[in-house]
């Protein structure tokens, strides 16, 4: 008697059954970290709250006059409320959207330049690198002299903090690139435009959405100097406002209000940049 083996392929419904398991895993992965970092923030709030309810002191520094994280909400609540919070937003994010946006175009197409000619790297680059190091509260007399107008000399910090990191991060994007891919594309007669635009700025892509995520970052931070100095309306006008106000709990919630808007456009240029690089998120993502 013949005995056949049966065979034929695995039955279809095994595929989606992979598949589904495949997504809850991922899924169950994503809840797990979501989780961790919930709870890692509930913790530090949990620290805070117990320092300031002991009015720890170690000499050099004390908890006595912190508000406690409960003061920082009723302050919080209050501001929700009050008429002058979306003045301070609307004045604070008009002032990084611009510096920023100016710093971006700057930044990547000096760093694209810089990072394929060497004679532009010689004259251009090191005076910036000399300009670098300098804090952004100290450009503010000077742009106060520059600009007619506080306005015009906020966003000028703003702009003076962000394009440095986007700057550099191109420059070395540029530069990371294999020599060979670029023979390659000279090989098959791409012209200079092309060149930029099919090989350098997708291979520099990753380096400057990073550039981009750090000098958003950055451009919070001097435009918060700058408004504490200079301005009239914003979150950095309002946190030393509060300070000078003794409102001490106003302070924290404008520290916090500065951390969440940094945070939250910085997290936004990640993600945009993760998804306009798809090769590589899949080559580098973490397991």
């Amino acid at each position: 008697m013949a005995v056949t083996l049966d065979l034929a392929k695995p039955r279809t419904h095994e595929v989606p059954k992979r598949a589904s398991t495949a997504r809850s895993g991922q899924n169950a992965t994503i809840l797990r970290r979501r989780s961790l970092q919930i709870a890692s923030i509930a913790l530090c709030i949990g620290v805070w709250q117990l320092l300031v309810h002991a009015r720890l002191s170690l000499g050099i520094i004390t908890f006595a006059n912190v508000p406690a994280p409960v003061d920082v909400a009723h302050a919080l609540w209050g501001l929700l409320h009050s008429p002058k919070l979306p003045m301070h937003l609307a004045a604070s994010l008009w002032r990084v959207l611009s510096g920023f946006c100016a710093a971006a175009v700057t930044g990547v197409a000096l760093g694209l330049a810089i990072g394929r000619h060497r004679l532009l790297e010689d004259t251009i680059l090191p005076p910036l690198e000399a300009l670098r190091p300098i804090p952004a509260v100290a450009w503010i007399p000077l742009a106060i002299l520059m600009f007619p107008s506080s306005e015009l000399s906020m966003v000028f910090i703003t702009f003076i903090g962000a394009l440095f990191p986007i700057l550099l991060n191109t420059v070395h994007g540029v530069e990371a690139i294999d020599p060979r891919l670029v023979a390659t594309a000279r090989g098959l007669g791409t012209g200079p435009l092309a060149l930029y635009a099919d090989v350098i700025l997708p291979g520099a892509a990753p380096a400057i959405f990073t550039g981009l995520s750090i000098g958003m970052g950055t451009a919070w931070f001097c435009l918060i100097t700058a408004e504490m100095i200079a301005g009239q309306y914003g979150i950095g006008y309002f946190t030393w406002e509060s300070y000078t106000l003794q409102n001490y709990a106003d302070i924290v919630v404008g520290m916090a209000l500065i951390g969440m808007l940094g945070m939250g456009s910085s997290l936004l240029i990640k993600r945009i940049g993760l998804a306009l690089t798809p090769w590589y998120r899949l080559r580098g993502e973490k397991r």
